[in-house]
């Protein structure tokens, strides 16, 4: 097994998926902002940021070998930082029943997750 290789499994899976986060993260800002003004420029930003979201993704689960966790836990802190981009970046506001939408949400990942 090759030195890089070696090096990817030593990372721990969920080193992995905050490093996903990150680029997901700006695929998330930079998709807002193509919504918002659509330019070709921005849509070739934000499918780097996605891709290499999918490549550090990967690697967690590749690290950890346990979809159902590694997928549990991207699902609930993808909905967290999309949220907290919408809120914090963009100004939205959330009525009760986003936020109940939202609490449902995440309890549904929860429970998914202990099945």
């Amino acid at each position: 097994m090759s030195n890089l290789i070696k090096s990817f499994l030593s990372v721990n899976y969920f080193h992995w998926l905050l490093i996903s986060m990150v680029f997901y993260a700006g695929g998330e800002f930079f998709s807002k902002k193509f919504a918002m003004g659509p330019k070709v420029s921005i849509l070739i930003v934000v499918l780097v940021f996605y891709s290499l979201n999918v490549l550090a993704w990967l690697a967690a689960l590749w690290n950890k070998e346990e979809l159902a966790i590694v997928g549990t836990t991207w699902a609930v802190l993808s909905v967290m930082v999309t949220i907290s981009i919408g809120i914090f970046i963009f100004g939205e506001r959330l009525n009760g029943y986003g936020i109940a939408g939202i609490i449902f949400g995440v309890v549904a990942i929860a429970l998914l997750s202990m099945a």
